[in-house]
């Protein structure tokens, strides 16, 4: 018996759908690492499509499908092919994926020299419009920022707080996720270490009050990184302070095409 196809059938409120497609599933990724050549990790993965007017509904089982034929190599590499797969499969003129996952890298402390691995949050956009694809990375870095006001006018020290710095880019040739974790991480007042001995506490504390930043000095200094970089063609990076002495966080965002 030949079953019915609903989502196939006409709709006739002559109204297409930007995107449409299945959110937050979970899969294996392998990623390029500048230091070991290549990272597994797992990912959160949405897929979307965009729906002609005159489609009832699209295929979410077709979306799995196409992510379960990469499943051995989804990665920036593969992105071209399985966003070629969902125009293909769901008959469609747009096709978006956004990849998120945990990134790590190896660190040592600044004094004792420990290793340590940090996890950072990226991600990875694409899309695919007829001919032309775009595509975006992603990073999310926490900081240390120490407020300038707060250390010129105190008498015993000054506010300090963690910062998420996220930095967007869009590039030639090729740039690493570490590339852009350290631009980041040399912006703020101190990076984040996940293991730190008293030594390595009493650097990073004092390294933070010679550095202060507010956080439009953050995000300048980042853009100015970028704007000096070949590789990078677009970038959007923003900056939120988690204040520790105000009930709200600061804010602060560049936007740049250098094309």
């Amino acid at each position: 018996m030949q079953l019915a196809d609903i989502q196939s059938q006409h709709d006739d409120r002559n109204l297409y759908i930007d995107k449409v497609g299945i959110k937050d599933i979970q899969y294996p990724i392998v990623v390029k690492d500048r230091k070991n050549g290549k990272q597994s990790t797992v990912a959160k993965i949405n897929m979307y499509v965009k729906l002609p007017h005159n489609f009832k509904g699209t295929h979410m089982s077709r979306f799995v499908e196409v992510l379960n034929n990469h499943r051995t190599n989804i990665g920036i590499e593969s992105f071209r092919g399985i966003l070629d797969d969902l125009k293909n499969v769901l008959e469609s003129e747009e096709s978006h994926i956004e990849i998120t996952f945990p990134y790590f890298m190896e660190k040592y402390a600044p004094v004792s020299k420990l290793p340590s691995l940090m996890d950072y949050e990226c991600s990875f956009f694409g899309s695919s419009y007829k001919n032309k694809k775009d595509f975006i990375v992603s990073v999310k870095v926490p900081v240390i920022s120490v407020c300038p006001c707060s250390k010129e006018i105190s008498r015993y020290g000054a506010h300090n707080q963690r910062s998420y710095i996220i930095i967007k880019v869009r590039y030639k040739g090729m740039i690493w996720i570490e590339d852009l974790i350290e631009m980041a991480e040399n912006s703020a007042s101190s990076p984040i270490f996940s293991l730190l001995k008293r030594e390595d506490e009493k650097f990073v504390t004092e390294c933070s009050y010679e550095n202060p930043v507010f956080v439009e000095d953050i995000v300048r200094n980042v853009a100015d990184k970028l704007l000096k970089d070949d590789r990078v063609t677009w970038f959007e990076v923003s900056s939120e302070n988690q204040e520790s002495i105000h009930n709200h966080s600061a804010y602060a965002e560049i936007v740049r095409d250098k094309r």
